[in-house]
C-alpha cells in the first residue's frame, strides 16, 4: 500500500506520522508498537496504540488498533479486526472478517473466523473455535474444544466447555 492508498484511510497521515514496517511493509502509525520480530503485510495495517510482539504476524488485510495487543505467535489475518482493549496471544488465529473487540481475549489455540465476534470482557481460549455469525460477549467463557458456530450468542455469564458444541440459533446467558 502506498502512502497516497492509506491517506484514502487517514487523510492527514504521512511519512512523518506511520512508518513502514520493516518486516512485512505493512503501515504502522508512530503511536503504535511493534516488535521488529512481528510481522505486518503489505495491506495491513496497525495504529492508534496498538502493540504487535514477539513473533505475532498481521497480514492480508488485517487491522490492529485502538489499545489492542498482538503477542506470541498469534496470527491475524484476512479482513479481521483487533481494537479496543482486546487481546490476542498464544498460537491464536483470527481471521476472515472476524473481530475481537472491548475487553475481549483469543488465547492458547483458539480460532476466531467467519463474521465471528467476541467482545465485551469475554474469552475464547484452549483449542475453542468460534465461527460463522457467531457472537461472544459480556463475560462469556469458551474453552477446551468447545464450538460456537452459526448465529449462536454466548453472553452474560454463560460459559461453554469440553467438547461441548453451540451451533444454528442458539443462545446461551
Amino acid at each position: 500500500m502506498t502512502l497516497s492508498e492509506l491517506n484514502l484511510h487517514f487523510p492527514d497521515a504521512t511519512s512523518t506520522t506511520w512508518h513502514l514496517h520493516s518486516n512485512g511493509g505493512g503501515w504502522v502509525e508512530n503511536t503504535a508498537f511493534v516488535a521488529h520480530t512481528a510481522y505486518v503485510g503489505p495491506s495491513a495495517l496497525v495504529y492508534g496504540n496498538a502493540r504487535v510482539s514477539d513473533n505475532a504476524e498481521i497480514w492480508g488485510y488485517a487491522v490492529v488498533f485502538g489499545s489492542a495487543v498482538v503477542s506470541d505467535n498469534a496470527l491475524v489475518y484476512g479482513k479481521a479486526r483487533i481494537y479496543g482493549n482486546a487481546h490476542v496471544s498464544g498460537n491464536a488465529h483470527v481471521y476472515d472478517n472476524a473481530e475481537i473487540c472491548g475487553n475481549a481475549l483469543v488465547l492458547g489455540y483458539a480460532m476466531v473466523c467467519g463474521n465471528a465476534c467476541v467482545s465485551g470482557d469475554a474469552c475464547v481460549s484452549g483449542y475453542a473455535w468460534v465461527s460463522g455469525d457467531a457472537h461472544v460477549s459480556g463475560n462469556a467463557r469458551v474453552s477446551g474444544d468447545a464450538c460456537v458456530s452459526g448465529k449462536a450468542w454466548v453472553y452474560g455469564n454463560a460459559t461453554v466447555s469440553g467438547n461441548a458444541w453451540v451451533s444454528d440459533n442458539d443462545e446461551i446467558t
